[in-house]
């Protein structure tokens, strides 16, 4: 079996240092990160083809590791890119509703509407009981809506820095869980 690339595919704001997006590429250094002009004010149409030319350029089967908006950015490309056969599997992380005004801010509707198409890769998402920017109920239905696998954690904010989630070990069993059964 060839072992899938590992893209990072990280949200609104680039996932700083500290993020465990950042910490997992510097422990792994054949995984890759999808890169963004600009991460703090997004423009769906570049957002998607970075993502597709990264996905292009791997070597075989792909993984997608996103966080928050990038969740997003996942599904709407797996809606409207011919190369989503290549994606074996996602973890998606904290997907942030961009579809609300009281949990996202504006620049992150630029994927709105939320897709809710069954994904065609095999798909865990990971979303936390008190998120800011996703009521529980909501991940929980796009997880449905997208055939995925739900893990709901509780207390755990938005999954990120600011959150006090650093190399954040459960991800990374997750991930491998997710990787083992592809």
């Amino acid at each position: 079996m060839v072992t899938p690339t590992v893209l990072i595919v990280p949200g609104l704001g680039g996932s700083g240092p500290d993020h465990w997006q950042s910490l997992w590429l510097d422990e792994n250094p054949a995984w890759r990160r999808v890169e963004q002009r600009d991460w703090d004010r997004p423009v769906a149409s570049e957002w998607l083809a970075a993502l597709d030319e990264a996905v292009a350029l791997a070597p075989g089967p792909v993984v997608l590791v996103a966080h928050s908006l990038s969740c997003a950015l996942v599904v709407r490309w797996a809606e409207t890119s011919a190369r989503a056969g290549r994606v074996t599997g996602a973890l998606l992380v904290s997907p942030a509703d961009v579809d609300s005004p009281d949990h996202t801010p504006e620049e992150a509707r630029v994927f709105a509407p939320m897709p809710t198409l069954v994904l065609p890769f095999r798909t865990l998402v990971v979303a936390s009981d008190d998120d800011p920017y996703v009521a529980p109920e909501r991940a929980a239905g796009f997880a449905a809506a997208w055939g995925a696998d739900l893990t709901l954690i509780p207390g755990a904010g938005h999954i990120n820095a600011d959150s006090g989630f650093g190399h954040w070990p459960l991800g990374q069993d997750l991930l491998r869980e997710l990787m083992e059964d592809l």
